[in-house]
């Protein structure tokens, strides 16, 4: 696309056969292009609208400072970096150029999301976009809006977020996000949230808002705590902020992640605003067939954070395995997997949503992510071509008009 524009010349071919994803090597690939299409850059009507957006210098600050501080987090600069987005006083006259860049960078990035994001409304598409309820400490949404964060007066987190021991972790999950100061977010109108879910709302067609129960109830994790076994559960006032967002926003469409051991009030809440939930039927399926279904939620066989259904199959103990092949006797393929696929079609559930690893049979390989781990293999895996799914896609056709979908 750089190139189509004329803002860069010649471009290396990198990597197009790679099944994994190497986050540094694309960055260090791609780093020498976008500084090439800066330099040739001239500003235009588009590029001045989008800078006139509130967050858009700020953020273009931050990353500038990241830089010069060797990508430390904001808590650890000097006082003078530290305190510019309170006071202004810092002197940013020698960075301005860096600051241009690093909005260029966001300029062309939300061009060509909407690029993609218009091509697939044109084909009937509708893209849902994922947004995690927490945010980073090392974000431009902590260091802009410290009061509405627990944080001590050097900025750090005084509470953190995650999750007691569950199915995914045997001593819970401790994410290290900062906990918010609902006091404060209440206090402001909740205008932090409500500027947040606006804009993806923007972003996306659908907004899936990951940990659905912390508007209801939330693990609070002391910060000098090593992981998330030792917490308190917190509760977060959801009816008045969804009160608020719905009677701003009525037309803003949601999905939540409800997932998980979950007391009954997180259910109300979901309901009280008719807001889609979610079905993993690796989490659930229990051989009362349709029990817990509902119409209004999404369907998956498995999710980013679970295994690969081949994979998942493979655990489940041999009892499981010969009451599953007696499940899907009369199911018309002559494999489990294409079976639960089928079983996940046939749901009264609107929204069915397989995994391109389940649809292409894929091993624990292709897995995705692994809930209380960082790092690689994590969200690295990738899929060179499409060849492998279009040698299936013609089972899928009839198995998705058979599922009346």
């Amino acid at each position: 696309d750089l190139k189509k524009r004329g803002l860069i010349q010649k471009i290396k071919p990198f990597a197009k056969n790679a099944n994994h994803i190497d986050y540094g090597a694309v960055r260090a690939y791609k780093e020498p292009y976008f500084i090439e299409a800066y330099h040739n850059f001239k500003q235009n009507k588009a590029f001045r609208a989008f800078i006139r957006q509130d967050w858009v210098y700020e953020y273009a600050v931050f990353r500038t400072l990241k830089k010069i501080n060797g990508e430390k987090c904001w808590v650890e600069w000097p006082a003078e970096h530290k305190k510019w987005i309170s006071d202004r006083t810092f002197d940013l006259s020698l960075y301005e150029d860096e600051i241009y860049y690093q909005i260029f960078l966001q300029f062309i990035l939300f061009e060509e999301w909407f690029k993609l994001k218009q091509y697939a409304n044109r084909k009937g598409i509708k893209i849902m976009g994922d947004i995690p309820i927490y945010v980073g400490l090392d974000s431009l949404d902590v260091w802009s809006y410290q009061d509405g964060f627990l944080l001590d007066k050097d900025g750090r987190p005084t509470f953190i977020a995650g999750v007691p021991p569950d199915y995914f972790a045997k001593r819970g999950q401790r994410w290290g996000n900062p906990i918010y100061n609902w006091k404060k977010i209440k206090d402001d109108g909740f205008a932090f949230w409500l500027d947040r879910l606006y804009y993806v709302g923007n972003l996306y067609d659908i907004v899936r808002i990951d940990h659905f129960r912390a508007f209801d109830t939330f693990w609070q994790i002391p910060s000098d705590c090593p992981d998330a076994t030792i917490g308190t559960w917190e509760e977060a006032p959801g009816y008045e902020l969804f009160d608020t967002l719905f009677n701003m926003y009525p037309q803003l469409a949601i999905v939540v992640e409800d997932l998980g051991d979950l007391r009954d009030e997180v259910g109300i809440l979901r309901d009280h605003y008719d807001l889609m939930g979610m079905r993993v039927l690796e989490f659930c399926f229990d051989f009362d067939k349709r029990d817990g279904e509902k119409e209004n939620q999404i369907i998956y066989t498995g999710t980013h954070d679970s295994e690969t259904l081949i994979h998942w199959l493979s655990m489940q103990k041999s009892g499981f395995k010969t009451r599953l092949k007696r499940f899907f006797s009369d199911y018309p393929y002559d494999n489990i997997v294409d079976n639960f696929i089928y079983y996940t079609l046939k749901s009264e559930s609107l929204l069915a949503i397989i995994p391109i690893s389940d649809l292409l049979h894929k091993n624990e390989k292709y897995r995705i992510n692994t809930p209380g781990t960082i790092g690689s293999p994590n969200w690295e895996m990738r899929l060179k071509n499409y060849d492998e799914l279009y040698q299936v896609m013609d089972k899928y056709k009839k198995m998705i008009k058979a599922a009346n979908r």
